[in-house]
C-alpha cells in the first residue's frame, strides 16, 4: 500500500516525540475517563458496583467520539497530536471505532500492550499495534504538510 503519510526519513518532525506525547495524552485521557465515570457512578447505584465496566464503556464512547470529531482525543489535542488513516486523512467514525476497538483489545491482553509499546518506540512512524494493523499514525499537529 502506498501511504500518503509524511515520510519519517524526509519529514521526521511529524513523528518527533510522538511516543512521549502519546503517553502524556493517555494519562490525561485516563483522568478524564475516570472523572466522567465517577460522576456517572455517583448518580447511579449500579455504577458503584460495576465501576470497571463503567470505565470500559465510557472510555470506549469517549475515545470514539473524540477521535471522530477531531481525529484526536482531548489528551492528544493538548499534546498537539492527531491521528491519520492510511491515506493521510483524519479519522471518520469507522476509523475511530476500529482504532478504539483495537486499543481496547490490546489493552485487555497484556502481551499485546507490550508489543504495542515496543512498536511505538522502535518503528519509524511510531505506530502502535493497532496503528500497524490499520495503517494509521499519530503525527504532530503543529507540523503541517
Amino acid at each position: 500500500m502506498d501511504y500518503l503519510l509524511p515520510d519519517p526519513d524526509t519529514q521526521p518532525e511529524f513523528y518527533a516525540d510522538v511516543p512521549t506525547k502519546r503517553l502524556i495524552a493517555w494519562v490525561i485521557d485516563t483522568v478524564v475517563i475516570v472523572a466522567m465515570s465517577a460522576v456517572v457512578a455517583l448518580f447511579t447505584v449500579v455504577g458503584l458496583f460495576f465501576f470497571a465496566f463503567l470505565l470500559l464503556i465510557i472510555g470506549f464512547i469517549y475515545r470514539t467520539i473524540t477521535l471522530t470529531s477531531g481525529s484526536a482525543t482531548w489528551g492528544m489535542r493538548l499534546t498537539s497530536l492527531e491521528m491519520r488513516d492510511r491515506t493521510g486523512r483524519r479519522f471518520d467514525f469507522g476509523s475511530a471505532f476500529l482504532h478504539t476497538l483495537g486499543y481496547h483489545v490490546s489493552l485487555s491482553v497484556f502481551p499485546l500492550q507490550l508489543i504495542s509499546i515496543g512498536l511505538m518506540l522502535m518503528s519509524s512512524r511510531r505506530q502502535g499495534l493497532t496503528d500497524h494493523v490499520m495503517g494509521s499514525v499519530a503525527i504532530n499537529r503543529a507540523a503541517r504538510y
